[in-house]
């Protein structure tokens, strides 16, 4: 018998909360904008009305006066992040004539790795129904440490989201990264992946699917791109839907935005907590495939502007 749907709470946010610095539309400049994935994911999720957590350590400096500014403007809740006396990291974001991104990263000694357990001790207080994380957080010490810590503690009563989100320039080893996303996968509930990390790690897409689903997740959904999304779920369903055609400007934050479209549709349909994993790991192929366009759908609008920038639930609803 199916767990009874419940509805509400709260999903947290785990990892880097940075700024970009990105080409400005017109001339030889550079912007400052937001960004760092596990945050947008945060700003997405609380932009299609979900309630979202960031835990993050924000710098009392110009740029994380202005990154909590961004967070809290969008209606991301931010009682459970730390004040750091470090600086804000930063990113130097480059667009290729495709529109897809490159960084190069100040990081440092920054604000965003230097969590400890105490820190992250109340991360999960109140009505906590999903954790998400993912990309240089859980790869960066000493900080990577406690937030892997706080998955696996959050698995005992909350969905864990996670995407690998690689880094390339700072993550080093590409055998040592994927050694460390098999022992998340371990503790994850719903995973997605690009087909770019994929390659990065040495994996082709079908394979990775059928591995990481054995290894532990619900749910994984591995992007390709404009070729749409292959995805399947631990109870043997397998899709593949088409990508959403449309004029690309640049794909910053398309992934991120992917991901959070992705919980917003388990989260309106009640299929968040510890208590509901078991249908997780059995949804049917019709439910698998609206969750997946709807989350295409919203990357695809994030496409069609300037960075990282996820739709509204009333821009996705037209």
């Amino acid at each position: 018998m199916a767990s009874p749907i419940v509805t509400g709470g709260v999903v947290a946010v785990a990892g880097e909360a940075l700024v970009d610095l990105v080409p400005a539309p017109v001339g030889d400049y550079l912007e400052i904008a937001p960004g760092g994935s596990p945050a947008n994911v945060a700003v997405g999720l609380a932009r299609l009305g979900v309630p979202a957590r960031m835990l993050a350590r924000l710098a009392d400096d110009p740029l994380g006066r202005r990154m909590r500014a961004h967070l809290a403007g969008n209606g991301v809740a931010l009682d459970h992040t730390v004040p750091a006396v470090e600086q804000t990291s930063m990113a130097l974001v480059t667009v290729d004539d495709d529109g897809v991104p490159s960084y190069d990263f100040r990081v440092d000694g920054t604000a965003d790795w230097q969590w400890t357990a105490g820190e992250l001790a109340h991360a999960l207080d109140g009505p906590v129904v999903a954790v998400h994380s993912g990309s240089l957080a859980l790869t960066t010490e000493p900080g990577a440490t406690p937030l892997r810590a706080l998955l696996a503690r959050a698995a005992a009563t909350a969905t864990v989201s996670y995407d690998p989100n690689c880094r390339p320039l700072l993550m080093g080893d590409p055998a040592g990264v994927l050694a460390g996303v098999h022992d998340l996968l371990a503790v994850a509930d719903v995973v997605k992946v690009s087909s770019e990390d994929l390659e990065w790690l040495g994996l082709a897409p079908e394979a990775a699917l059928e591995d990481w689903l054995a290894r532990g997740p619900a749910v994984v959904a591995v992007t390709l791109g404009g070729d749409g999304v292959l995805a399947g779920t631990a109870d043997g369903v397998r899709t593949r839907r088409p990508g959403v055609p449309v004029t690309v400007v640049d794909t910053v934050g398309a992934g991120d935005t992917f991901s959070a479209a992705l919980l917003a549709g388990l989260y309106d349909r009640g299929l968040l907590g510890a208590a509901r994993r078991d249908d997780l790991r059995t949804l049917d192929a019709a439910t698998l495939d609206a969750l997946l366009d709807h989350a295409a759908r919203a990357a695809a609008i994030t496409c069609s502007r300037r960075g990282a920038d996820p739709p509204t639930a009333a821009e996705l609803a037209r």
